[in-house]
């Protein structure tokens, strides 16, 4: 199909197309935002299942719109599936048409578009877009170090299984265990390997490619791969009143997974002594064992510190309710979720104890909290 024509006289419209989890589509968000400060419209494509479930409040994403396609699993989403190889597949398969549906609603409106950026991780994305004639951006929202490491493997220049260590341009030398799981224990997620893996199959077929992180973090890794793709450092994509201030009140990622009182975490926080609260937090994704919850406890007990522990609803069962109830009963606070940045930002917090997943990391360098990491999965060991 040619190339849409571009109309001068509107401004761009891009759409912007995350992988459906926070740590994914936070970033996303917070790039729309950039590009509609610029002056470009710009569209936030989620799944039925996300949009139903989780955007019910749009206002926090501002003036992005929100469309939506399908994932196979409009009910229940990727939790829905019997795992994680028959969602990848069925999400490729059903969301390029949806995908294909929709481009198809958008110019029969008589609207353009004139770029989509996606998630690295949904590389047929990009083939939808070429068959429209729409120029695409790859998106990679995890570190440079981690996805340097995916390509060498893709390319068949790290063997599987590793050896004893790991050398790739731009990193220090690593032992087999400081690589990501995929790499190390390539057996358990078969899908999920295939998927980081395969980030680079089309990749330069993009005519843009972004990364989350920046150029001070990864100066040599950055440097290697801008060998071979033009690559565009945009990171840290956090709210810009904790960067450069100039979004106006962009205080708040737009997306929250849970719905919960924030007023009562920040008046506990704001009766606290300056940096005498522990914050610990492993993300929407880290799943912990009973007995790694029972030891996490059972250190702020013995630390007798002040303490904030996110611990998602799905994970409450995990608890030591024993342990919680006599040994550090008024001591902190157990909560679904929070507002991370504003906690991270808080005069009370002095140390954050992390899965050190991306937005973790990029957020204690701008919070002011020291962290202590516990690395959970996938690739927070490599970055950590």
């Amino acid at each position: 199909m040619e190339k849409q024509d571009f109309n001068i006289n509107k401004p761009p419209h891009v759409l912007v197309i995350p992988f459906p989890s926070q740590g994914h589509i936070n970033p996303l968000i917070q790039f729309g935002k950039r590009l509609i400060s610029k002056g470009i419209k710009t569209t936030l494509i989620t799944t039925i299942f996300y949009l139903n479930s989780h955007f019910t409040n749009k206002t926090n994403t501002t003036s992005i719109e929100i469309e939506a396609i399908s994932d196979g699993f409009d009910e229940g989403g990727y939790a829905s599936a019997d795992s994680s190889e028959t969602y990848l597949k069925r999400f490729k398969e059903v969301g390029s048409k949806s995908l294909a549906e929709l481009i198809k609603k958008v110019q029969n409106e008589g609207k353009t578009i004139d770029a989509i950026i996606y998630d690295s991780f949904m590389t047929w994305v990009l083939d939808v877009a070429l068959e429209f004639g729409i120029h695409g951006g790859s998106f990679f929202t995890q570190a440079c170090g981690v996805n340097s490491i995916y390509y060498h493997v893709h390319k068949g220049l790290i063997s599987l299984p590793l050896g004893p260590t790991v050398l790739v341009p731009g990193l220090p030398r690593l032992e087999r265990w400081e690589t990501p799981s995929f790499v190390h224990d390539l057996g358990p997620y078969p899908g999920w390997s295939e998927t980081v893996f395969g980030q680079f199959a089309n990749i330069d077929q993009a005519r843009w490619v972004f990364t989350n992180s920046f150029y001070q973090l990864e100066e040599e890794v950055i440097e290697w791969m801008r060998t071979k793709w033009k690559l565009m450092a945009i990171g840290p994509t956090l709210p810009s009143m904790y960067l450069d201030k100039r979004l106006e009140d962009d205080k708040d990622y737009g997306f929250n997974l849970y719905q919960v009182n924030h007023n009562e975490y920040t008046d506990w926080l704001n009766d606290k002594p300056k940096k005498s609260v522990v914050y610990i937090s492993f993300g929407s994704g880290a799943r912990l064992e009973p007995e790694q919850m029972q030891e996490i406890a059972w250190g702020l007990s013995d630390s007798d510190v002040n303490f904030l522990w996110v611990v998602r609803v799905e994970e409450e069962e995990k608890l030591p309710k024993e342990l919680m109830a006599k040994k550090l009963v008024g001591k902190g606070m157990v909560v679904a979720w929070c507002r991370q940045l504003e906690v991270l930002a808080h005069e009370s917090v002095g140390c954050f104890i992390t899965h050190c997943g991306d937005l973790a990391k990029l957020a204690v360098d701008e919070g002011g909290s020291s962290d202590k990491d516990i690395d959970e999965f996938v690739y927070e060991l490599t970055n950590a």
